[in-house]
Formats: structure tokens, sequence, C-alpha cells
């Protein structure tokens, strides 16, 4: 799986010092723990453990150290963990985040507040000679959207909700993909995504006249049989985050989407008084909307995140889905001969 060798990704890299620590704040909703999640099932091997203030009641599983545990087992950064609603830094975390800093960890973060302008953070990191490595903050010179028809192809992953499983699926196809031979690249459109790759582009801390154009970067003109598989953001049908669903899917191009979603949610991720639309009603009003920069866009399939169910109900319904929408549907993350399928649909 490829996450570099595309011309204009030099503006979208991001060196960032590992192995991490994994810090969990004073989380107690594994849904706002989806960075920690993601960095230890994607990039296990840069994960040395993980630190949580006593009020966090939410755990990777990893090994509990202190930052100078870490640091004395060859940690090399702090990552905040947490994507709370917000992306704020709250106070309650500065004497941990301070800690490390002291401990000789650099601080990595994907929230809205930025580390850099909390002048405690700055100052200390300064004096320390240590890094502040904020990851949404969009390089510079952003162009608007062009429209124009890129070569290569492109896949996005869209949803039904968010928090669900898109960028598992990205990055699952984008390996699954290259394992069968295939020129596939994974293209990160969110601070978790960009920690995993090394790259990307946190695309809902871009301005929104520019949010197109930072898609269409993201995923530039390739090779005409290259394949990214580009990390779906929000959704189209969510009240806060439709608009960058939106940017992303007109930037992006998409020939083939794939609709993520999961069994047994019915309401809005923060949004109770808003009901998941189905999956149907998704891929309506993505194929209604993309049509816009590319005619011919068409869904490949579903990917369920069936983690909450036992084997069997799993297997049921991911059946079942497959038939009622006559569409390949699988959980990646299961794999197996319905992963095999969606795959198919994918090139």
């Amino acid at each position: 799986m490829s996450v570099g060798g595309r011309e204009g990704g030099s503006a979208l890299t991001h060196a960032l010092p590992s192995p991490y620590l994994l810090f969990l704040g004073d989380t107690t909703i594994p849904g706002f723990a989806k960075t920690a999640f993601g960095l230890r099932d994607w990039a296990g091997d840069r994960c040395i453990g993980e630190y949580a203030l006593p009020a966090a009641t939410v755990s990777t599983g990893l090994t509990r150290l202190t930052p100078q545990e870490a640091a004395a087992r060859g940690a090399k950064a702090m990552v905040i963990g947490v994507a709370n609603q917000g992306g704020v830094i709250p106070d309650s975390w500065m004497p941990a985040l301070l800690d490390a800093l002291e401990a000789g960890l650099d601080l990595v973060a994907g929230m809205h507040a930025r580390m850099a302008d909390i002048p405690a953070l700055r100052d200390t990191a300064a004096r320390l000679g240590r890094g502040l490595h904020d990851l949404r903050t969009p390089p510079p010179g952003l162009p608007i959207a062009s429209g124009h028809k890129r070569s290569g192809r492109r896949i996005l992953t869209v949803g039904t909700d968010c928090a669900l499983g898109k960028k598992y699926t990205a990055l699952a196809i984008a390996r699954g993909l290259s394992a069968r031979g295939l020129d596939a690249s994974f293209r990160a459109s969110g601070q978790t995504g960009i920690m995993i790759a090394g790259e990307g582009l946190a695309l809902d801390a871009v301005v929104a006249d520019f949010a197109a154009g930072a898609a269409e970067l993201l995923s530039p003109a390739a090779a005409p049989d290259h394949i990214d598989v580009i990390e779906g953001q929000g959704s189209l049908f969510h009240p806060a985050y439709a608009p960058v669903s939106l940017a992303l899917l007109l930037g992006s191009q998409p020939d083939l989407f794939v609709v993520c979603h999961e069994p047994g949610r019915t309401a809005i991720l923060g949004h109770a008084h808003y009901p998941v639309p189905s999956i149907s009603e998704v891929i309506e009003q993505t194929v209604s909307a993309g049509k816009l920069t590319n005619p011919a866009i068409r869904c490949a399939g579903i990917s369920l995140n069936t983690g909450a169910l036992s084997d069997a109900d799993a297997a049921r319904v991911i059946a079942e889905t497959a038939q009622g929408m006559g569409l390949p549907t699988a959980d990646p993350m299961r794999g197996g001969p319905a992963f095999d399928q969606l795959l198919d649909a994918c090139y």
C-alpha cells in the first residue's frame, strides 16, 4: 500500500517522530478515542504504550506508561489520541502535556485547537527544544477547485454517519488492492489517517472556499492505472459535517464510492434528533451530487462495521444487505470471501 510517489505530494508530507505514546486524556466514550484506536490498529509497530488521566475509562489495551517510562523505552512523541467534539484541548490535560514535554517527548495532535497557540505549551517546547506537531494546519497556498477531470482512478469512502469506519475501509481496500499487485495508494483526509500514512491533509481545517481545491490537491493527476483510495469524512446527511463531505466528494471526483454503515445505529452521532439515513439514500445523494464533477460516478459496494455483532449475526447482516442492495457487501476487518468480492468491484 503506497502513500507517496505522486505529483505535488511534498506539501502534504508530515515527518512525525515515533514511536508514539498514545494519550487518552480523560475520555469515557470510545468513539472519541478513534485516533488512538486507529493508530493501534494500523500503525501498531509505532505505538509503545498508552497514558491516561485517572478519570479515563477507555483503553486501547496497550501497556500503561508514564511519559518518563515511555521515553525510557524509546518513545519520541506523545500523540493526543482523542478527537473530541470541537477539537479542544481542555485545561485538565495541560499538566500531562507539559509532563510529556519535560520527559523529552514531542507532542503530536490533530485538534482544531493548535498547541502552538497555547502559551504554556509553546513556551515550554521552545525552552526544551521539543516539537509541537499540529496536523490540522493546512499548507499555505491552497487553490480553489478547478473542476477539471484528472488522470488516474479514484475510490472514495462515504458514510451514513461519521465515525463508523470510512478510514478503516479505505485503508483495508488500499491494502487489499496492493496485495493483488495493483498500484493503489491510501489518501488521508483527516488527522488520524495522516498519522498513519505520514502524509495527507485535514480537510475539515480548510477554509470553505478552498476545501474542494484541497481535495483535488490530495489526489492529483496520476498514471491511468493508478488507484487512489481516499478516506471519507463525515456524511452528506450530517447536519454539522455535510459541507466537508460535499467538498471532498466534488474535489476528489471519485469514479467509485463505497458506502460505510454501522448496523443498529439509528441516530446521527451527536445529533440524536436526526435519524441515520438508509444506504439507498446515501447512494442516491452521493451520485446526484458527485455527478457535477464526475458524471460516471457509481457505487462499488457497501462496507459494514459489524464490530458489535457476533460472527453469526455479522454474516447474516452482510448477506442480507448484499442481497437486498444487489451490491458486494463486507466488513473489511473480518475479511473473507465477501471482502474479496468487494475488492473485485473496486477496479
